[in-house]
């Protein structure tokens, strides 16, 4: 297969919209918190933690939405704490950020092996299935790449548009965008800059975790040691790329998803004479090369970093 059929094959770019499913959850839930002003580094160990939430919770006997509520609540509170690290206290949103990736990222891993302490081989749920519309699914190329996802993956792209309308077409939107670049502007007009980024963090940090539930619950079903592997950082990565535009976030993840994709056929193209660990890499060096072209036009929320005290200039 050359490089052309892989492109024009139906399989490819549905596997490419799977794959970037988890990051859209990621790069939203980043995009509301640094628009908000909160750089929040934690998002490796949340989509840790909602992975872990909601398997444990579906395989305890939960239906799946239940577990994707669980997942959410186990992010929001991860936000929860980081927010109250880093609005009223002030304390180094680096610093807090990575913190709670250790923590989330241990925690999950602790409460695993707590609740399973013999088991050798993780245990599997029933995942989402594909929704398989009917006539739709049957369209040529459309129907498979769209229509042969599982719920999931329409959620995330429902969040897009979401994100996208919170943003550009209400007053909360306006506040939040507001806040991330002059809260004392917000604050003078009455509304509480704590509130705003406070909010912002816990529900981009239930984003995050609901793209770490996709992996157990729609792609794997089951929790394993280092399943998230690195997503939450290209999600970070992905918010600079497109320059805090949700559409733009959107087409990131979807290209970093095709570049995983054609690795993986590659691979099994070219396995043999190049070595596996070079196909491995590419996404990662293709998306460094996106981000470092268009990082330089980026347009930075002016506070983001920097903490905000009430009665301080």
């Amino acid at each position: 297969m050359d490089i052309l059929q892989i492109f024009l094959s139906e399989s490819f770019w549905a596997a490419s919209l799977r794959i970037a499913t988890p990051l859209i959850f990621g790069v939203m839930g980043a995009l509301l918190c640094e628009r908000a002003g909160v750089l929040n580094l934690g998002i490796e160990g949340i989509f840790a933690a909602g992975a872990m939430a909601g398997w444990m919770a579906v395989w305890l006997g939960a239906p799946l939405w239940l577990g994707v509520g669980a997942a959410a609540c186990a992010g929001a509170f991860f936000g929860a704490l980081h927010a109250t690290l880093t609005v009223p206290l002030g304390l180094s949103q680096h610093v807090s950020g990575l913190g709670i990736t250790m923590l989330a990222t241990s925690a999950s891993y602790f409460l695993y092996r707590t609740a399973l302490p013999d088991v050798t081989s993780p245990p599997r749920i029933t995942p989402f299935q594909p929704l398989n519309w009917p006539v739709v699914s049957d369209i040529p190329f459309i129907g498979p790449v769209f229509f042969g996802q599982t719920a999931l993956t329409w959620l995330a792209l429902f969040t897009v548009l979401a994100v996208w309308w919170l943003l550009a077409r209400t007053p909360l939107g306006v506040a939040l965008k507001a806040v991330g670049d002059n809260p004392d502007a917000v604050n003078a007009q009455g509304l509480s800059v704590y509130r705003l980024r406070f909010g912002a963090v816990m529900a981009g940090s239930a984003l995050m975790a609901i793209g770490g539930a996709f992996l157990t619950m729609s792609a794997f079903d089951a929790f394993f040691f280092g399943m998230v592997n690195g997503r939450g950082w290209i999600c970070i990565a992905l918010v600079i790329f497109a320059s805090w535009r949700p559409g733009r976030a959107l087409f990131g993840a979807i290209l970093f998803g095709m570049f995983d994709a054609l690795q993986v056929r590659l691979q099994t193209e070219a396995g043999a004479v190049v070595p596996s660990q070079v196909f491995l890499m590419t996404p990662y060096v293709l998306s460094i090369i996106a981000l470092v072209l268009v990082a330089r036009k980026a347009d930075y929320p002016r506070a983001l970093l920097q903490p905000w005290f009430k009665g301080q200039r």
